[in-house]
């Protein structure tokens, strides 16, 4: 291989390296939002359950004092 050649096919793969970077963030913040959407449907269906559904129906009850 020439020198010339070399050269070229470095650049391409530090070019292609560099492209692998592009979109990282975008895809962070989506793994993100899918944990949390996760998450909270989980704490709506705890809370949604009887047993706790129950003990804070008891706790706002004696909070108001009604």
């Amino acid at each position: 291989m020439t020198t010339r050649t070399i050269r070229t096919l470095r650049a391409a793969v530090r070019h292609l390296r560099d492209l692998g970077e592009e979109g990282m963030t975008t895809a962070e913040y989506a793994v993100g939002t899918v944990a949390a959407v996760a998450f909270a449907a989980l704490l709506l269906t705890v809370v949604r359950s009887g047993p706790v559904e129950a003990a804070l129906t008891d706790i706002v009850v004696s909070a108001l004092g009604t």
